[in-house]
């Protein structure tokens, strides 16, 4: 199972609902919802995850588990228990972020030095939310170290969760490579039978010998992926043998991204969101950097839509008519 990773701030629903066109993946995480001490009314979840007025999935038809961030186990759980009754594919609770106004507001990666704290947090929203509604969690291997990495990962198992994703380095490390996979092993196998839960491993697969060498190396059959789908749209399906994306059929999705950022974004913010794609594209296709140059000094969304007309060969084959999000679920940031 290959799984989509949350990106605040750029791995969002719109990105998410052209990512699973290009086939693959197997289901998305959303990015966080803040959760402090109050009951949120449901248009703020529908915001943050607009897939859920479309059945829980992506117009593709990939399911989406919508993810909460917070630190108070009894408002969590409420929160929880209100989301689930919209219609998620699971609930994810995040123990990764390593953002630094989420960590000193006690969300995220800064939890992992209360093991007994993210028990609690998981087990009261599993307790909160119907039995057929899955309960997942994403942590790091720690906060400024790893020393408590096995102690949270047996928390948030003994408290019930399904599934585990671990993303193999700590807060302190950022997102600066190598990814710890062989720590992740030791965390995963520490995990005596009686707690054992699906763990998914997470950080650094940019390839196909990535995923191979994750998957030798931390044992771990499933795996998320974050920036490495950014880049490569087709890295996916390439890792299940079932194909690549060329150069070639990224204008049409392209076109895509640009309708529903034009649909969700502030007008001023939409030419940043579309160079911030190709910015990560230029890594992979040669050709995105050629489109970078061209649109880097764009900033008028009409001139932006004229060069992704020109962008688009009419010979170039769609898998499927391009689909714009529904009116409702195309609601402005």
């Amino acid at each position: 199972m290959l799984l989509l990773a949350p990106m605040e701030g750029l791995l969002d629903a719109t990105l998410r609902d052209v990512l699973t066109r290009t086939g693959g993946i197997d289901r998305c995480v959303s990015e966080f919802i803040r959760i402090t001490n109050m009951l949120l009314p449901e248009r703020v979840f529908v915001r943050v995850v607009p897939e859920l007025l479309n059945g829980g999935r992506t117009l593709a038809g990939v399911p989406v588990r919508a993810q909460l961030l917070g630190s108070d186990p009894a408002c969590v759980a409420e929160n929880a228990q209100r989301l689930a009754g919209l219609g998620p594919h699971g609930i994810d609770l995040n123990f990764g972020c390593p953002a630094k106004t989420v960590n000193q507001s006690r969300g995220g990666a800064v939890l992992l030095d209360e093991p007994e704290l993210v028990g609690r947090i998981v087990a009261a929203v599993r307790r909160a939310v119907p039995a057929h509604v899955p309960v997942s969690a994403k942590m790091r291997l720690g906060f400024n170290d790893d020393t408590r990495a096995e102690e949270c990962a047996h928390a948030i198992a003994e408290a019930g969760a399904d599934e585990l994703v671990i993303h193999a380095r700590t807060k302190a490390h950022g997102y600066r490579p190598p990814a710890y996979w062989d720590r992740l092993a030791e965390v995963r196998q520490s995990l005596p039978a009686h707690l054992r839960l699906p763990v998914i491993a997470n950080g650094e697969i940019w390839t196909v010998a990535d995923a191979q060498r994750c998957r030798e190396v931390t044992g771990c059959e499933h795996l998320m992926i974050g920036r490495g789908m950014v880049t490569d749209p087709g890295l996916a399906l390439a890792i299940k043998g079932q194909g690549s994306v060329a150069w070639e059929e990224l204008p049409p999705l392209l076109q895509v991204f640009w309708q529903q950022v034009s649909a969700r974004v502030e007008r001023r913010h939409r030419a940043g969101r579309l160079k911030q794609w190709l910015n990560y594209l230029r890594k992979r296709y040669p050709q995105a950097q050629q489109a970078y140059d061209d649109l880097r000094l764009l900033h008028e969304p009409a001139h932006i839509e004229a060069w992704l007309q020109r962008a688009q060969s009419p010979a170039t084959p769609t898998t499927e008519p391009i689909q714009a999000l529904p009116a409702e679920m195309a609601q402005p940031c």
